[in-house]
């Protein structure tokens, strides 16, 4: 008689039963981990991602470093504990993984090269997560903290780049990445909190996408409190940021209540000391790659310069102007409203989403009125000229005019001992005004500069003027209309009288203003 195998049979089934049931919890709470919490977990779940060996440390300090601050500079509430029962559950997600990875790769670079030490107070500014603060923490840079307008404790704590929560001097390494400090409204509020929160002899670095020599320049021009002291291009870790310039400057010893400065101060506005200019070898660069001028006098020149547009090459569109202090447009010869300032600069030019201050100058008071109702331009009612001086305008028309506005002809200005030359009931007395002086008082270098002119041949007393007082040095692009004996429209063979300039003439003044460093185009 065979003994009875039932008892382990049963005995059997329960287990493979039980080690199934186990399974399926097990799956259901991988599902929810990675499903229902978006691939992360907290502490004391069950993960299936790895975190630094050191989290614990990271996290408790932290929270140290954003209780203490929040208590100092920011009214919050309750102070949070020492040490958080769970942590965020972001920080196990794997962007924030790969930017914090990359970020320790970074800072251990900066460490080794003695532009960082664990025992600095660090800052990043514009982090949305903090996993520069993360990175920094985990490479041993306890005293870290990050700002952004939106806290996310315990790494980041409520602020702005351009008005931190901190006092003076108080940071020795301050950071700012992904490229967020070009994104900034106000760059030059940006350098200033930089300049004033981070001790003499600190260090700032930055990682840009920018990395052309345009913005380049304009970068350091925005921090004279700091010297450069390296830069490197790397690859990013993004796919919206795939290429990274990182820039470290070191701010400047305060002696004598003066900072030492190795590439100077900017003119100030209302400066008229220096009368010459020198141009710099990135805006050449900038030229060499700007469309050629047109060298063969044109035989229609009405149909050739306006087609000539296709082939403009705008600054914009060859340089980041992220870096640049204000934004100005300046037409000179503006007339109607809608004639340049709407038809072209507003729809047409490239303006990379920035807000420009516009003025419009124009001596014909019969387009004033308009511009009263026009908030957002400021008209000057004179004439663009090269000193301060009462002028006669002259309203003409020939052939070759376009009846642009009502049948109203092209104005030009002439001194006023010209005035018996004149015949009566075309001549408006007018006041001129000198250019160059405005233009100095007005924008400094650290503007962007885009000006327009049409002048009817007042341009070869202008230009000439612009390049003599320095003034032309801040203006970083031209739209020049050049007016000369051209050919006519309405009778083939025949030139307008109303010039005495010749085609080489005006291309001389083209070529002046290109070797002045002006990026100037020929405009119609």
């Amino acid at each position: 008689m065979e003994p009875s195998t039932g008892k382990p049979s049963f005995l059997r089934n329960i287990l493979v039963r039980l080690f199934l049931f186990c399974v399926f919890i097990l799956g259901v709470r991988f599902a929810y981990v990675v499903t229902i919490q978006g691939e992360s977990c907290d502490l004391g779940n069950f993960c299936f991602f790895s975190l630094p060996d050191n989290l614990n440390t990271i996290v408790s300090g932290s929270v140290q470093f954003a209780t203490k601050s929040s208590s100092a500079i920011i009214s919050v509430g309750k102070s949070a504990p020492a040490k958080p029962n769970k942590l965020p559950r972001l920080w196990a997600t794997k962007t924030f993984q790969e930017a914090a990875h990359f970020y320790s790769s970074v800072f251990q670079d900066l460490i080794s090269e003695g532009f960082l030490s664990p025992n600095f107070k660090t800052l990043c500014v514009e982090t949305p997560t903090g996993s520069d603060v993360f990175a920094l923490k985990e490479v041993g840079v306890s005293d870290s903290v990050g700002i952004f307008k939106k806290a996310s404790k315990p790494l980041v704590i409520s602020g702005q780049a351009i008005k931190q929560p901190f006092g003076d001097d108080k940071f020795d390494f301050i950071f700012s990445g992904a490229g967020m400090i070009e994104k900034s409204a106000k760059p030059v509020d940006f350098a200033a909190e930089i300049c004033r929160t981070l001790k003499p002899e600190g260090f700032f670095v930055v990682h840009t996408g920018s990395k052309d020599t345009f913005s380049y320049n304009s970068f350091l021009d925005l921090f004279n409190c700091c010297k450069l002291v390296k830069f490197m291009d790397i690859d990013g870790f993004d796919s919206k940021l795939p290429f990274i310039r990182e820039i470290v400057m070191q701010k400047y010893l305060i002696q004598n209540d003066e900072p030492i400065l190795s590439h100077g101060v900017e003119e100030e506005p209302g400066s008229n000391s220096d009368n010459k200019c020198s141009v710099p070898g990135y805006k050449q660069e900038l030229i060499r790659k700007a469309e050629p001028l047109i060298v063969e006098e044109p035989k229609k020149p009405w149909i050739t310069l306006k087609r000539n547009i296709q082939n403009i090459k705008y600054l914009t569109s060859m340089a980041d102007i992220s870096f640049k202090q204000r934004y100005v447009y300046v037409d000179v010869g503006a007339r109607s409203y809608g004639s340049s300032i709407v038809s072209w600069f507003k729809k047409q030019y490239p303006k990379q989403n920035k807000t420009f201050e516009i003025y419009a100058i124009e001596a014909d008071k019969h387009f004033h009125e308009e511009y009263k109702y026009k908030k957002r331009v400021k008209l000057l009612p004179f004439a663009a000229w090269v000193k301060n001086e009462t002028l006669f305008f002259e309203i003409n028309q020939d052939p070759i005019d376009e009846d642009v506005v009502k049948g109203r002809g092209m104005g030009r200005i002439q001194p006023l001992q010209s005035l018996s030359a004149v015949s009566d009931g075309n001549v408006d007395e007018i006041q001129g005004f000198d250019f160059a002086a405005w233009l100095k008082d007005t924008v400094t270098e650290r503007d962007f500069v885009v000006m327009k002119m049409d002048v009817e041949g007042t341009e070869f007393n202008l230009i000439p003027r612009l390049i003599e007082t320095g003034a032309i040095c801040l203006i970083d692009e031209v739209f020049l209309e050049c007016h000369y004996n051209r050919w006519q429209k309405c009778c083939p063979g025949e030139r307008s009288s109303k010039y005495e300039k010749t085609y080489d003439q005006c291309l001389e003044l083209f070529t002046s203003l290109r070797e002045s460093g002006v990026l100037v185009h020929q405009w119609w």
